[in-house]
């Protein structure tokens, strides 16, 4: 007898779990179009390795009743997000390896997803696996990406920027004996403790 092919966009997920196999592959990251949304500007693209997956039908034996249903996913690649700091790509590992629990209807697992720390979804006939591994990577994504160290120094560049002139623009120049920055202007920490110190 022929073996089941197994569609991973069009995928019967309780014949698939049953089955006790396990599918896999690895596509571009463009390929999961909500998850490259998440890419920085200045990404490339092209030097990204393929994102890697697996899923896995496995069923667990209850003492009363039919087994518990579970598909356990894996999943790894790389990602390039806008650093918070610097507002340059950096790149990222990300990785899923998490176990979802399939029941017969939607009510049963809104049921379950109440009372279970368990992720819980609903069997389909037409379920769509890499939706469902676009989802894991999504929320695997840290929430402020950053560089351990940052390719420009960014306190150097904030205060260059924050100093800068206009073109032909002078710099106002400082009362005698006051305090200023690299640019010649007044320091406006400066001009604050002598605001204070004219007040008291």
């Amino acid at each position: 007898m022929k073996a089941r092919t197994f569609a991973p966009r069009k995928l019967d997920i309780g014949a698939f779990i049953e089955s006790g196999e396990t599918m896999e592959g690895a596509l571009p990251l463009t390929d999961l179009p909500r998850l490259a949304q998440e890419l920085a500007k200045d990404a490339n693209v092209a030097g990204l390795p393929l994102v890697s997956w697996s899923a896995t039908g496995r069923q667990v034996p209850q003492r009363v009743g039919g087994p518990q249903l579970w598909l356990d996913l894996k999943a790894e690649g790389e990602m390039a997000m806008e650093c918070q700091r610097c507002l340059h790509a950096v790149s990222l590992p990300m990785s899923v390896d998490h176990s979802i629990r399939f029941v017969k209807d939607e009510a049963a697992a809104a049921e379950l997803d109440a009372d279970s720390d368990d992720d819980v979804l609903a069997l389909s006939r037409q379920f769509d696996l890499m939706a469902l591994i676009e989802d894991e990577l999504i929320m695997a994504l840290p929430i402020v990406p950053r560089h351990d160290q940052c390719p420009t120094d960014v306190v150097s560049l904030m205060t260059a920027e924050s100093e800068a002139l206009p073109p032909g623009a002078e710099p106002e120049p400082a009362a005698d004996g006051q305090a200023t920055t690299a640019s010649g202007r007044p320091n406006p920490f400066a001009v604050l403790a002598s605001l204070k110190k004219d007040r008291s």
